[in-house]
């Protein structure tokens, strides 16, 4: 719901700060005390228009802020769209803000973070509706009416059976429609996988390779210095140098002294051991050392091919991959691709009997789910035209028209019609009206402007108030044309649909005002020559005395009749949880 509106140099408005409450809040105050103004700053926030000439006279520029605070319908999908765009913080609120210069440019803010005027007003949209002479109102996008109708018919279990069938069919012709792909594209294709396939497998590379062809080059490349310095060594050990023994009869000697030594003293016994498996260690280490020495190979050829190996491996990874596992991965997905290709008429063929089976499935699933729209189609335009009755539209008439459109490739229906369909069914939901008697029935959005759509609209919202997810609601214009005693049957409806809803509505009418939660009445004020509007909350004595006064002037009868309308409504709230009829049970 708004919390909170913020308004700084828009029009007359120098500076505003409103706090709102849950239920119903009413504005009231004098023709050109700047209700109206508040609404087009609100209007402006959400994302609409927003002009220099909204800037008040002096002034370089006009801010707009609103913050709202998100009930759990709303969180879901607004908080995915704020995450999408890197504009969440806190999920339980939104703060959208507006900025006017003179100079032409306007910001539209979400948390702070610049957006543009479009992703403002989308968000804008899941926040609220206002009724009136605008066209902020989503009940008049008929994008928006069979999400409504499906809401109201709590076709949930139907639809998602659908949606289910659906996206298996979608997958279905996505992967045949892959295969039907141009002949020569097929040919072209065949041909470079079958020369890539051909390249790998002649490599015949396998796991370590690399590595291994890596060790060869390094010691055939050095095959000189290492046969160098193995006989160095072998050397050292075996016969040693000119006027000394080699290291391994210099060992033997001290295994010798360490054995005479055990024998006197059996506790160097160790010494001796460590000795003797020394001396082993060493003649061991002399055998695999000549044995080394003696597969050095001086092979200039050899070194040619393991380079030739090593240059293949580097051509390859830069066509197919970083290592020789990633070749082989490559040649297996090209294996695969061609094999798919090959035997695609074979799969064509498959995939069309799955696809054929899938589109059966769905045209049964679909007209389940258009019955269950029919059904409750009839009952939401008897509820809508009950609801006309009381707000003294009494000649007006509502349908539901539920359409199809003819496609040649759709899914088939009764009396072998094919109609286009998407992941919602086959049914086009579109609400019409006729407001007076002759004209014939339209379209929601062609419908008279003013009090008369705001009555229409609160008919709709109370009938849909189950199905229509967006928090706040705002009525303007809802009394026009329209007396004391129907006044009090449009304050009921408003109240009712604050139980689910924050409503707001600008009035004129007493009767209305006084089912009010929250009261703020508009008023000009002039200070230093510059007309200013203020909002005052009205409580108590303030709240009776408006009441009064819009009855007439200030006088006993007007404020006994105000005492007396405040009493009314009083009793009406507190009997209105009683009261069986204002929940719809909707039976398909």
């Amino acid at each position: 719901m708004l919390i909170e509106l913020r308004i700084e140099n828009f029009a007359i408005i120098h500076e505003l700060q409103i706090r709102f409450e849950q239920g119903l809040v009413v504005f009231t105050g004098e023709t050109g005390a700047g209700k109206s103004i508040i609404l087009d700053a609100l209007e402006a926030v959400l994302g609409g228009r927003a002009e220099v000439a909204d800037i008040r006279t002096g002034s370089e520029r006009a801010t707009i802020e609103a913050s709202f605070q998100l009930d759990q319908v709303v969180q879901g999908p607004l908080n995915k769209l704020l995450a999408a765009e890197d504009l969440l913080d806190d999920p339980n609120t939104v703060v959208l803000s507006r900025e006017i210069r003179q100079e032409g440019r306007n910001t539209a803010r979400i948390n702070g973070r610049m957006v543009t005027a479009t992703l403002q007003r989308e968000i804008g949209a899941y926040l609220v509706d206002i009724h009136g002479q605008s066209e902020h109102l989503s009940l008049l996008h008929v994008r928006n009416h069979r999400l409504l109708l499906d809401n109201f018919a709590d076709v949930g279990e139907v639809l998602a059976e659908y949606q289910r069938v659906y996206q298996q069919f979608q997958a279905v012709r996505q992967q045949r429609n892959n295969l039907l792909q141009d002949e020569r594209e097929a040919a072209r294709r065949t041909e470079m996988l079958t020369y890539q396939i051909q390249e790998i497998e002649a490599a015949n590379f396998k796991p370590g390779d690399e590595e291994m062809l890596r060790q060869d080059r390094t010691r055939l490349a050095n095959a000189e210095s290492l046969a160098k310095h193995s006989q160095d060594a072998l050397i050292l050990i075996e016969d040693g140098m000119l006027e000394a023994p080699g290291i391994s009869e210099l060992l033997g000697q001290v295994v010798e002294s360490l054995h005479n030594l055990s024998r006197i003293d059996q506790s160097t016994i160790p010494f001796f051991e460590q000795a003797q498996g020394s001396l082993t260690s060493l003649q061991d280490l002399a055998l695999e050392l000549q044995d080394y020495a003696e597969r050095i190979e001086f092979n200039p050829r050899l070194l040619d091919r393991v380079e030739e190996r090593i240059d293949l491996i580097n051509r390859l990874k830069r066509k197919y991959g970083d290592s020789i596992q990633e070749i082989l991965a490559f040649g297996q997905r090209a294996k695969d691709e061609l094999n798919t290709i090959q035997h695609a008429e074979e799969m064509l063929q498959e995939l069309a009997v799955e696809e054929e089976q899938l589109l059966q499935q769905l045209s049964q699933k679909g007209q389940t789910l258009s019955q269950k729209r029919k059904l409750a189609a009839i009952k939401l335009s008897e509820l809508v035209e009950h609801e006309l009755k009381d707000l003294r539209m009494a000649q007006a008439q509502f349908a539901v028209d539920i359409d199809v459109l003819p496609d040649d490739n759709g899914l088939p229906i009764a009396n072998d019609q094919r109609v286009a369909f998407d992941r919602s069914g086959y049914d086009q939901v579109s609400f019409l009206v006729e407001t007076n008697p002759g004209e014939g029935l339209k379209p929601l959005v062609k419908i008279a402007s003013g009090g008369e759509t705001s009555r229409l609209m609160l008919a709709l919202k109370n009938v849909l108030v189950q199905a229509d997810v967006v928090p706040t609601l705002i009525f303007d214009e809802i009394d026009q044309g329209i007396g004391g005693r129907v006044g009090f049957v449009v304050g009921e409806k408003l109240w009712q649909l604050s139980r689910q809803h924050q409503v707001m509505c600008i009035t004129h009418l007493p009767q209305l005002a006084a089912f009010g939660d929250q009261h703020f009445k508009i008023m000009k004020a002039l200070v230093d020559h510059r007309t200013l509007t203020e909002a005052l909350i009205l409580n108590g004595v303030q709240r009776r005395e408006e009441l009064a006064q819009m009855l007439g002037a200030l006088s006993e009868g007007t404020l006994s009749s105000a005492d007396e309308m405040i009493q009314r409504v009083k009793q009406y709230k507190q009997t209105f949880p009683l009261q069986s009829g204002n929940q719809i049970q909707l039976q398909l």
